[in-house]
């Protein structure tokens, strides 16, 4: 017959002293003893902390008393993350050791962690633990360029910013939407008619210019036919700014070309960048680029123009109705 036993009663590890001098101690009940005073100078009942959040903040800092860091936003930041992170820090650091920072990671992260910063101060005053008024503040959830500005500003009390999906998806342009559009059928230029002024396409092939000014700023891209003999430096060339019912003339100091013939009836035509070829090009490009087109709040719109020639062609077709 088999015997029903109770389970084992746990026993937590005990932690040695930072400086391996004196005897280990039961952290768990260290760590209840801090709660009770962290929570009266916090004006919480003992009974708020969450015991399974506790729990979990005890076996982190006994496997990392080094490197112990606390995900405050698991219940209530306030009322169960803080006081938790703060009894368990409390009480490696009267063993000598110094938690490395915590964790928010839901709600308003700037208002949240100037709350905490004074929370810090407060209690390493009250308990004589100096380090804590500078224990770092990291944040993360789903930050953009927007909440990035935010938490960066002078007083935010953020010391460390995660930022994970949007390393790789930008949130105002997710995708990259391609379609394929008929610029020209048996060799006759042909474009897209439409209410919707953006759908609008530019016919027959094309080529592509950048226009530079003396000083190497970019002054703008010009789309031309292909047939068209390129811009050259030094000339006036006669252009129409998208979106502009006038044309206006620009003489470029330099002028690079733009497009370059990468596939071919389905085969590479030469071999492709590397990644950090890649990426250094696309940080030469966004240097050069004017701090007014680069601002988060309105940005200013960097300018297209046509050629004379494909604007005319543009205005033919429109008036007479091809498509």
């Amino acid at each position: 017959m088999e015997v029903l036993r109770p389970p084992p009663t746990v026993t937590w590890a005990m932690l040695a002293p930072a400086a391996s001098q004196g005897p280990r101690v039961d952290l768990s009940a260290c760590v209840e003893a801090w709660l009770e005073r962290v929570c009266a100078h916090l004006g919480l009942g003992v009974q708020e902390p969450h015991r399974g959040e506790r729990a979990a903040f005890v076996a982190y800092a006994l496997a990392f008393p080094r490197a112990f860091q606390g995900l405050l936003d698991t219940y209530s930041v306030q009322r169960s993350g803080l006081p938790n992170f703060l009894a368990v820090a409390l009480a490696l650091g009267e063993l000598g050791y110094q938690a490395v920072g915590i964790r928010l990671d839901s709600g308003d992260l700037l208002q949240q962690a100037q709350e905490i910063r004074r929370v810090f101060r407060t209690v390493a005053a009250q308990f004589q633990m100096p380090w804590l008024e500078s224990v770092p503040i990291a944040v993360s959830n789903n930050i953009d360029e927007e909440e990035l500005a935010r938490l960066a500003q002078e007083g935010s009390e953020v010391n460390v910013i995660g930022i994970g999906t949007t390393v790789v998806t930008c949130p105002r342009q997710p995708s990259l939407g391609c379609v394929y559009k008929l610029v020209s059928v048996g060799g006759q230029p042909r474009m897209k008619l439409t209410e919707d002024h953006e759908k609008q396409t530019l016919p027959g092939s094309k080529a592509a210019f950048r226009l530079l000014g003396s000083d190497g700023s970019l002054l703008m891209d010009v789309l031309q036919l292909a047939e068209e003999p390129p811009p050259q430096p030094g000339r006036e060339l006669r252009v129409w700014p998208r979106g502009a019912r006038e044309a206006c003339v620009v003489r470029p100091a330099h002028v690079e070309p733009l497009l370059r013939l990468c596939i071919q009836q389905g085969q590479l035509c030469g071999p492709l960048p590397s990644l950090a070829e890649s990426r250094a090009f696309a940080q030469l490009s966004l240097g050069r680029l004017n701090p007014e087109h680069k601002r988060l709040e309105q940005p200013a719109p960097y300018q297209v123009a046509l050629s004379d020639e494909l604007q005319a062609l543009v205005d033919r077709l429109s008036t007479g109705g091809s498509s």
